[in-house]
Order: structure tokens, then sequence, then C-alpha cells
């Protein structure tokens, strides 16, 4: 007989979803910043049925299973997590937040929720400054084919780390996809309706700063790269400051 019981250290129901065999990978996915969505359907449904559980497991790393309005889910690691966070480059959010457009439009629907690669560059050429996106190749950068080219490629780079994440689903080698609904992450300041700036400043006390962008009109949707980018870096200054005088 076993001198450890372990019902008095772990709850039955979690001892039981640790023990699923989809527990390793799924760990692991989340660890790594997946998204998990409907379309994953045994490690959604998984996910559901211990969600509460599984909770008051990360919730020792310091870290949180959370549900988003629209279904999907992910973690959220503090800044004191034992778990590891990563950063998503600007060219990443920029892509993120043109595939939460494409998601919404009509031309989702026109196209059955099936995009390609060149279709999400080509609107991100119309939805973004050119030249500020030619920066984000090198400050050299003319506008040239090549230049283009390289830009594409960093669209490519950007998709395949998305991918990785859950955002979307690749459907074949052709460079198509379907959006997940997981891109609504790249919508989470505009879904609230609050003040845009509270809710902006909110996200980065919760560790989900995004560069806020106007969605009225593709024209507008992502204008203004540098200077949200720079009132980002000025709220989490003021967080930090915040912080450091409530500690006092």
């Amino acid at each position: 007989m076993s001198l450890t019981n372990i019902e008095e250290f772990m709850p039955e129901k979690l001892a039981k979803a640790i023990a699923n065999p989809l527990f390793p990978t799924l760990d692991n996915a989340l660890r790594s910043g997946r998204h998990v969505s409907s379309e994953d359907l045994d490690s959604h449904a998984y996910l559901i049925e211990f969600e509460k559980e599984l909770a008051m497991f990360y919730r020792r790393y310091n870290a949180e299973l959370v549900r988003a309005p629209e279904g999907f889910l992910y973690l959220r690691p503090r800044s004191t997590s034992l778990i590891g966070r990563s950063v998503l480059s600007e060219i990443d959010m920029l892509v993120g937040k043109v595939l939460c457009f494409l998601y919404l439009s009509p031309e989702r629907l026109a196209h059955e929720g099936i995009f390609t690669n060149q279709e999400l560059f080509d609107e991100l050429l119309v939805l973004a400054d050119e030249q500020k996106l030619m920066k984000l190749v090198t400050n050299r950068a003319s506008g040239s084919d090549l230049d283009r080219e390289k830009l594409f490629d960093k669209v490519k780079t950007a998709l395949r780390r998305l991918r990785r994440l859950g955002m979307l689903i690749p459907i074949g080698e052709n460079g198509k996809f379907r959006i997940s609904e997981s891109v609504f992450r790249f919508g989470a300041d505009v879904r609230t309706g609050d003040d845009v700036r509270e809710a902006q400043l909110r996200l980065i006390r919760d560790g989900e700063a995004v560069v806020h962008q106007q969605a009225s009109s593709q024209s507008s949707l992502l204008d203004d790269i540098d200077t949200n980018n720079q009132e980002m870096l000025e709220m989490q200054q003021d967080v930090e400051q915040a912080g450091q005088e409530s500690s006092i």
C-alpha cells in the first residue's frame, strides 16, 4: 500500500486531466503560446471539460488559462511566471491585425474562409502605409521589386509563426489557409468598447499590449504605426512608474 495518498494533494479530476493522453502535447503547446480554438476539436473539448482544474494547475506557475469571449483558450503568463513569454515582432503584429480584419470582412464569405499568402500580402499593402512597411525591410528600402520580395518573405515568416500560435489553419501546401477565431486576440483592444487609452493601458497591465489602430475604415486601419508605438512605450512607462509609486 502506498504511503502517499494522491487525493490529499491533487483533486481527482485534475489527476484525470493530467493522466489524459492529450495533456503532454497540449501542455507543451500552451506553454509555447498556442491558442486553442474550436477548430482543434479534441484539444478544445478537453480544455473545456477540465478548464477549472487546469486553471488551478497553471496558477501554480503564475499563469492564467484564459477563455476569450470568442471561445478560444490560451495561456497568459504573468511577469512572475515560471513559464516563458514570447514577444511578437512589429510585422507579426501587423499581419495579425490584418488577419483579424479579413476574418470580419465580406471577402471571407466570398472566399469561403480561404485566403492565400499573396492575398494577405496585397491586403497589407492596401491597409498600411507602404513607406513605413518598407522600413521593416531596411531603412534604405525604396519600394523596389527586390524590397517588395524581401517584405513578402517577412510576411510569410510572420504567417508561419502565427500558424504555430494557432491563428490560422494551413490548407494544402500552396500557401492557402483558413483564419482561426483566435485572431481576435489582435482585436482585444477594440473589443471592449471602453475608452481606447484606458483599454490599452489595461491590456498592457495584463501583459497583452497591442498597438491600437482605428478600425473604422480600410484606409485608417494601420495608419500612424510609429506614433502608436511611441504611445504604447509611454503607457508602459506610466505603468512601471505607477507600480513603483504603489510599492513605496
